[in-house]
């Protein structure tokens, strides 16, 4: 197989989006963390959609990477943005 035909799977599996929001260290490590948590969020639902995961399960795994998400916020002291409301 021609190697530039052959698809990178770890960009094809975690692509990152670029961020376009105001640029901060602190905004940019957030993004990459909201990113992966959205990831691992949709892993967690094809596997439980699947049968692989109970719901049980399936809730304390994204109940637990919403606590990390949490104390990501919380620990790059992000100031909440009240100008975009979606």
């Amino acid at each position: 197989m021609d190697d530039h035909n052959q698809v990178d799977k770890h960009n094809f599996l975690y692509y990152r989006y670029q961020y376009l929001g105001q640029f901060t260290p602190e905004n940019l490590l957030f993004n990459a963390n909201l990113q992966e948590f959205s990831q691992r969020v949709s892993y967690i639902c094809n596997l439980y959609t699947g049968g692989k995961l109970s719901f049980e399960e399936s809730y304390e795994e994204i109940e637990a990477l919403w606590q990390q998400l949490t104390q990501s916020f919380k620990a790059l002291k992000i100031e909440k943005d009240t100008t975009n409301d979606c």
